[in-house]
């Protein structure tokens, strides 16, 4: 061997030298060099005991200042060169001379030291990073010089020798000019670098074990011998188990692993590649910068666990024959097993730090990738939104960023594969010859049939994620809507468009999984067919088969068979990562909102506060038609500037357009001073009350009691159980409309901005609370800002002093009021409109004193003696209530997430496994696996033993019967593969599927309690990230549980073979590892569980922020929404970091438990006499020995892997065993078809609360509303109107009473036999993702020429048929392309279609203007003349005009009667409403 015969040369060189040239000997350079890195260690552990002697538990023996980073690469690169030629040199030598040299080992020794001593400094340097001190070690400056002088006398030594015309090893000349050139910047850096803020050297003391300092954390503390054993983690894991671990004890991430400080480095480098967009290259180039030190250290972990994994298969063919007698030395056989044990201590060490760190890598990579994303997200501009809806983007951070932090795993298996292979021929050459080329033959074939599957398995991963992508849209609509579906009746219908969708992604899911199983079997199969290969070829060569050497190959092959086997995986993984990086890059070059819409200017550098001159604006910039055209307007300091407008004029758009949401085609706009916003759908943050109107700023209370008072928010604090630390549920769930739009109000007005822009928030409240609103805050707390104002309501438009009339996408008219009455007809339009509702109220007015009541003195009767009674009952009610409220302790209606505590039930498992086909297919599993193993070692066993121990004894069978038996023990293993595999998957198809639809089902059908108590990120985390576990991840969990408990019975039975004293040892140590493992998973399972809990807040405030991100961008918050992102990413960080380390832990201990074992079976081996065991049958037992450590650690990881995993099926059952509400069709007691047929409601001592933990809202309501009537309800915000609906409809369930329509208790029917007789018009116009003819009628009833006519009849005929496509025009999420008062119109046209005799309208006209509004009021008096129509209203126009009026206040009646009799009376609530109202109105027509 070349290499060997240089070292040779070398040691040869001293029997020529003469002694007068005995300073030229290379062995005295080697003995000079070793005992000088003997001192590093020395001085090394002298400052480290120094330091503990003075107590000082500072930064280490020495730390890494700004110039530090050139010394810890020279400390590393030396370490790595020595251990290199170390490795090589103890090969040759051993292969070579049977380490029988004696000058070999002094150039071994001090290669050793040489590598122990720098990668001691590498550590030193490398972990205490963040110290500095201003004193550099003397010691270590010194040795640095002696260092330089002998790494420069050897340099002059090569020299001289090759002007002699001596041989100068090539790899000894690279290896003195390296460590010439690192001894010179060695001392370079240590006496002329200066550290940072101070003159001495960078190489700092004292101590290893750093201080706790800011920031430091469990990890980033750890001294060395902690580090190597993972002991940093026995704190954590010993709290874990005294008490269930929540995330309070789970430390903090240290500063380097937190991506408040990873992501600016991120974005820098991603913005810091060449121009253009973000492309998936500059993606993983950034990716890669971000922890190149960390991939860099891994790679070498990764290659020296390689290299020493392939130690034990080399050694077996001279166990073999050391057993059969042929011994080369003395004690050769204590010198194999401690070969074999370092060995394995090394591949232990390396293989544990390899994946830590892999893990670690991941979860860095994941948090940049989740920032990046997020922060897209809130400079996505409106166009761009439009193509990409956030459920997909949500899928985007909860899928794609996850899997590339996955993909780190498998990062370096390519190289490593290569690697691998590599020494596997090499080592098979050197053992079979010629033979190792079929073995390499048959390895690359089996790669190769790898590509079409890979190529499959790209296309059938791309299509799964579209096909899941759609799901989690339709499915993040639907929960944002289940109020809506749930009113309408439509929940199941559209629970079957989500199956409907999980049928498609299932499809793909199918195929996805049995190719899986397809490349497995060729996987599994790949050893053996190379192994039949491999020894068919040396027959065939005529290559003699030795037991030794065969064993050998099938420890190589074996070896071999985990890269080979984790290929298609690693391939798949490649092909979903690039998939996700494409799809991340695609969305991160989506483009964003135009900086340059609006120049922004300070406030004071002119009296302008927004002006706009020229402009042209479209949110489709590509559209023929813009939205906004030649708008002009200048708005002074002080001004109040009012914009109405018909429906879809441009009104909203014209706000949107001065906060720069819209694209700008031409013109400039320009603002001076910050915005304020208040949106005119309310957008609530999950939270208390207080901190949404903080918003950010810090508290204030005299300026925060004033905003709460112009809100009128004080009686709402006052009636609420917490007051302002009332928790909002999600899109304030748990708040009215009104009480939304005010607290959105009161955070505008907190932070005391310059320009105000209000886009019609007064619709959302009452006529009184608007009039508050307006006087208070409009001309009070806001009098010296600047206002622009959008409002249907014309009774406010007085007060302003520039009214803007939109119309068409243009200012049609300008002025003030009165300029403008009379100049032009739009402006006319929309007073003729509100005169002709002021004139319904005036006549009603006028004529109150003569006319009668059409329902007659015993009408009067019911509404009078109904008031009577309940202002008696009212002090019960609200004693009754408060001794409720105190009968137990009061509760938030949103509760933190609930989460299974101790060990996973084994009722979840069994759940699991009998659900497909009650689990009749694990018994056919489990026998495949396990028959698959027998043959396994049956035909290694045969090899063994049919194979001679050497070539003077002669074999037991002929070669062709050798091979035959072997290829049929070959055959029906890999036959018993296809069977697993396939039944695998099947099985776990099966079982995803089957937890998919009982989730959903039950989620469907579960109370709106459940929704409004449970944020959507909670849902749509089981729905995403633990359904894509149960698809894909726990099958095969469950496989490799039961693979590798298989094979280590299979292990243990072959060794036992050997001598039943193996069970000494394996029994205690089998003992150790159970209570390893139980003494663990206490703390993994906690954090697995802390880890799927923490990522919901994720989530949801994700999905917040992209609804927000108008509001927060209009208030320039982004970077503190941004630190929240960052906050709770590393709070979702800090379990998987821990978990991880809990992880290698535990297989750290598992190794070396099972390193012993096996160093035992060894020594119990050579201390037999010869003869007295079979060499072929020891050397069996030493193969499947190497094996035992790595199976019994991947068993026990996977014991507690699968623990981990199972937590995602717990949790879907958790949400799959939800109560029900009631049936939605009894059966026994269905109504008539007729039914209603007269549309009497009936409602007695109704009592209703939200939950059994809250106050009631209705107090004992009894009342009847006639059939045919129209009812107007009335009240303040909050009083009980949008409660008293929902019990109509049975969405809140009475806590007593009853509600009666024809006769019919509707308590006792089922729900869609009432839900789906009644209509309702709710208070948010909702239009869901899809077509205007989906959207009318879901249910698909109607035919085309219905659907028109309803269209004619709700206004909106005429704007569908200027579609291109009509009725199959597109809908987008959350029907953003269509205006609020459309959306309105839409809803109308939906119970125009369905023509129930009961109609509900629920504040059904806040978002239209008044002409819209008197259509809308029209048209139902003319189709609905006959019908029982109860109105909710905050304009008295649109409830003035019915039979009747209900008022309630504070959940009990105040007044029921006909609007002429309450108006009679001038003391009564509604007409003090009347009187406020028309005086207000009245001023605006004069």
């Amino acid at each position: 061997m070349d290499f060997l015969s240089s070292m040779k040369d070398t040691t040869g060189l001293l029997k020529t030298y003469s002694p007068r040239s005995v300073l030229l000997e290379p062995l005295l350079l080697r003995w000079v060099s070793g005992f000088l890195h003997a001192v590093l260690l020395l001085v090394l552990f002298c400052l480290w005991v120094g330091n503990k002697v003075r107590g000082d538990n500072g930064s280490g023996v020495v730390t890494k200042s700004l110039k530090c980073k050139p010394v810890l690469f020279c400390s590393l690169a030396l370490s790595l060169l020595n251990l290199v030629l170390l490795l090589l040199s103890g090969f040759s030598w051993y292969y070579e001379s049977g380490w029988s040299e004696n000058d070999q080992l002094v150039s071994l020794v001090g290669l050793l030291l040489a590598t122990v001593s720098w990668g001691t400094l590498s550590i030193c340097l490398h972990r205490c990073s963040n110290h500095e001190r201003t004193k550099s070690p003397f010691l270590l400056r010194l040795w640095f010089v002696l260092y330089l002088a002998v790494s420069c006398y050897s340099l002059v030594v090569d020299i001289v020798m090759y002007k002699k015309d001596e041989t100068i090893p090539v790899h000894l000349l690279v290896y003195d000019v390296v460590s010439f050139s690192a001894a010179l910047l060695l001392s370079y850096v240590a006496f002329f670098k200066k550290a940072r803020g101070s003159s001495n050297g960078v190489l700092e003391e004292p101590l290893l074990n750093g201080d706790s300092s800011v920031g430091a954390t469990l990890y980033s503390r750890a001294g060395i011998l902690s580090l190597f054993t993972f002991s940093w983690m026995s704190p954590l894991i010993e709290t874990g188990n005294k008490k269930a671990l929540d995330l309070e004890d789970v430390p903090e991430l240290h500063d380097s692993d937190s991506v408040v400080r990873l992501a600016p480095n991120f974005r820098s480098m991603l913005e810091s590649s060449d121009g253009g967009g973000v492309t998936t290259f500059k993606l993983l180039k950034a990716l890669f910068f971000s922890s190149h030190w960390e991939i860099l250290v891994t790679a070498l972990l990764a290659f020296i666990y390689s290299i020493a994994s392939y130690v034990g298969p080399a050694l077996i063919d001279t166990f073999v024959q050391y057993l059969n007698g042929r011994r080369q030395y003395s004690n050769e056989g204590y010198v194999l097993v401690i070969t074999f044990f370092l060995a394995k201590l090394l591949e232990c060490l390396a293989k544990r730090h390899w994946y830590f760190r892999l893990q670690k890598i991941g979860i860095r990579m994941r948090s940049c990738l989740v920032a990046m994303i997020y922060e897209k997200g809130l400079t996505l501009s409106c166009h761009s939104k439009k193509g990409r809806t956030s459920g997909e983007i949500i899928n985007l951070m909860t899928v794609d960023a996850e899997r590339v932090g996955s993909f780190c795993w498998y990062m370096h298996d390519t190289w490593l594969l290569l690697l691998q292979v590599g020494l596997a021929m090499w080592l098979l050459y050197r053992s079979l010859g010629l033979a190792s080329i079929a073995a390499l033959v048959a390895t690359v074939l089996v790669m190769l049939v790898n590509i079409p599957f890979g190529k499959m398995q790209e296309r059938f991963q791309e299509k799964l994620m579209e096909a899941k992508d759609n799901r989690m849209k339709s499915t993040s609509e639907i929960l944002r809507n289940m109020r809506i579906l749930k009113l309408q009746g439509w929940e199941m219908k559209f629970l079957s468009k989500i199956f409907d969708l999980r049928t498609c992604e299932e499809g793909w899911l199918k195929k996805y999984v049995y190719n899986s199983a397809v490349i497995s079997f060729v996987f599994w199969g790949a050893p053996t067919l190379v192994s039949v290969s491999t020894f068919g070829a040396c027959i065939l060569l005529g290559i003699p088969l030795e037991s030794g050497k065969t064993l050998s190959a099938i420890a190589i092959l074996s070896t071999l068979r985990q890269p080979i086997f984790y290929l298609p995986e690693t391939i798949s993984m490649v092909v979903q990562t690039k998939v996700s990086l494409d799809r991340i890059a695609s969305y991160l070059c989506q483009d964003n909102l135009q900086p340059d819409v609006v120049e922004r200017l300070p406030k004071g550098s002119s009296d302008i506060s927004v002006e706009v001159i020229n402009s042209t604006l479209s949110w489709d910039v590509s559209s023929a038609s813009p939205t906004l055209k030649d708008i002009n307007l200048k708005v002074f300091l002080g001004m109040k500037v009012a914009v109405c407008g018909t429906v879809g004029s441009g009104k909203s758009s014209l706000l949107s357009s001065i906060l720069g949401e819209v694209p700008k085609i031409s013109g400039s706009l320009k603002v001076f001073g910050t915005k304020g916003y208040v949106a005119q759908s309310p957008w609530i943050q999950s939270g208390t009350i207080e901190e949404n109107i903080l918003f950010g700023k810090t508290m204030e209370r005299e300026r925060y009691e004033k905003v709460v008072e112009a809100c009128s928010l004080s009686k709402d604090l006052e009636v609420l159980s917490f007051g302002d630390q009332t928790v909002i549920g999600e899109r304030g769930i748990n708040l009215s409309g009104g009480q939304k739009q005010r607290i959105q109000i009161a955070r505008a007005l907190y932070q005391d901005a310059d320009i105000y822009l209000f886009d019609d928030p007064f619709s959302a409240v009452d006529a009184h609370t608007g009039s508050h609103l307006f006087k208070e805050v409009l001309l009070g707390l806001l009098s010296s800002k600047s206002v622009i104002y959008v409002t249907h309501q014309l009774e406010f438009l007085p007060s302003a002093d520039l009214i803007l009339v939109m119309k068409h996408g243009r200012i049609s008219q300008a002025g003030r009021y009165n300029d403008i009455l009379n100049s032009g007809t739009d402006f006319m339009e929309l007073i003729g409109a509100h005169q002709e509702a002021l004139a319904v109220v005036g006549s009603l007015d006028a004529n109150s004193v003569s006319e009668k009541s059409a329902l007659g003195e015993e009408d009067n009767g019911v509404g009078r003696d109904v008031i009577d009674s309940e202002g008696k009952q009212e002090s019960q009610d609200l004693k009754n209530d408060k001794s409720d409220s105190s009968g137990e302790p009061n509760r938030q209606l949103v509760q933190e997430e609930e989460r299974e505590k101790g060990s996973v039930s084994l009722d979840v498992y069994w759940k699991y496994i009998t659900l497909a086909y009650g689990g009749a297919l694990v018994p056919f599993i489990l026998l495949a696996q396990v028959m698959f193993q027998l043959l396994q070692i049956g035909s290694n066993y045969w090899m063994a033993w049919g194979t001679p121990v050497s070539k003077d004894v002669e074999a037991h069978v002929n070669l062709s019967t050798l091979m035959i038996v072997y290829v049929a023990l070959a055959v029906g293993s890999c036959f018993c593969i296809l069977v697993r595999a396939t039944l695998l998957v099947t099985a776990g198809y099966k079982t995803a599927t089957e937890l998919f639809h009982k989730m959903h089902r039950c989620i469907f059908r579960s109370p709106m309690s459940f929704f409004d108590s449970t944020p959507s990120g909670r849902i749509m985390n089981r729905a995403s990230t633990d359904q894509s576990a149960v698809d894909l991840d726990i099958p095969s969990q469950f496989s490799s549980l039961a693979v590798t408990a298989i094979q280590v019975i299979g292990i243990i039975g072959v060794m036992s073979q050997v001598s039943w004293l193996v069970f000494l040892v394996f029994i205690p140590v089998v003992a150790a590892s159970i209570w390893y493992q139980r003494y663990y998973i206490a703390a993994a399972r906690e954090l697995s569980r802390l880890d799927g809990v923490c990522k919901a807040p994720l989530i949801q405030h994700f999905a917040e922020t992209i609804s927000g991100s108008t509001t927060i961008r209009s208030f320039n918050q982004e970077s503190r929404f941004r630190g929240d992102n960052m906050r709770l990413s590393d709070a979702y960080s800090r379990p998987k970091f821990y978990l991880a380390g809990a992880v290698e832990w535990l297989c750290f201990r598992l190794d070396m438990l099972s390193s012993f074992t096996f160093a035992f079976s060894l020594v119990f081996l050579i201390s037999i006499p010869t003869g007295m065991i079979d060499p072929s049958l020891a050397g069996l037992a030493v193969t499947y020995g190497l094996n035992l450590s790595t199976q019994q650690a991947w068993l026990m990881w996977g014991l507690c892997n699968l623990e981990n995993k199972i937590i995602s099926v717990e949790r879907i059952l958790q949400y799959a065993s939800v109560p029900s509400e009631p049936p939605l069709v009894i059966d026994t007691n269905r109504p008539e078809k007729s039914w209603p047929s007269h549309g009497d409601v009936d409602i007695c001592n109704l009592q209703v609360r939200y939950a059994a933990h809250m106050p009631l809202v209705l107090r004992g309501i009894t009342c009847t509303f006639k059939g045919g009537l129209r009812t107007g309800i009335v009240g303040r915000t909050g009083s009980g109107k949008s409660t008293l609906i929902q019990t109509l409809f049975r969405i809140v369930e009475p806590s007593s009473g009853e509600i009666r329509i024809d006769g019919v208790n509707i308590l006792t029917i089922g729900l869609h036999d009432l839900r789906l007789r009644l209509s309702i018009i709710p208070q948010d116009p909702t239009m869901f993702e899809g077509t205007v003819r989906s959207n009318l009628d879901p249910l698909e009833e109607y035919t085309d020429d219905q659907i028109w006519e309803a269209l004619d009849k709700c206004q909106l005929g005429d704007e569908v048929r200027k579609k291109e496509h009509k009725l199959d025009s597109s809908v987008s999420e959350n029907g953003e392309n269509w205006s609020m008062g459309q959306r309105q119109l839409v809803c109308l046209g939906r119970v125009l279609l369905k023509r129930s005799k009961i109609l509900v309208l629920d504040e059904a006209t806040a978002s239209v203007d008044t002409s819209t509004d008197n259509l809308i009021q029209k048209t139902l008096r003319e189709h609905f003349s006959d019908c029982t129509v109860i109105t909710i209203a905050h304009r008295i126009s649109s409830v003035i005009d019915s039979d009747m009026v209900l008022l309630l206040s504070n959940g009990i009646i105040e007044e029921y009667d006909s609007p002429v009799r309450l108006l009679e009376d001038k003391s009564s609530s509604l007409a003090k409403l009347v009187a406020e109202y028309t005086s207000r109105s009245s001023s605006s027509s004069d």
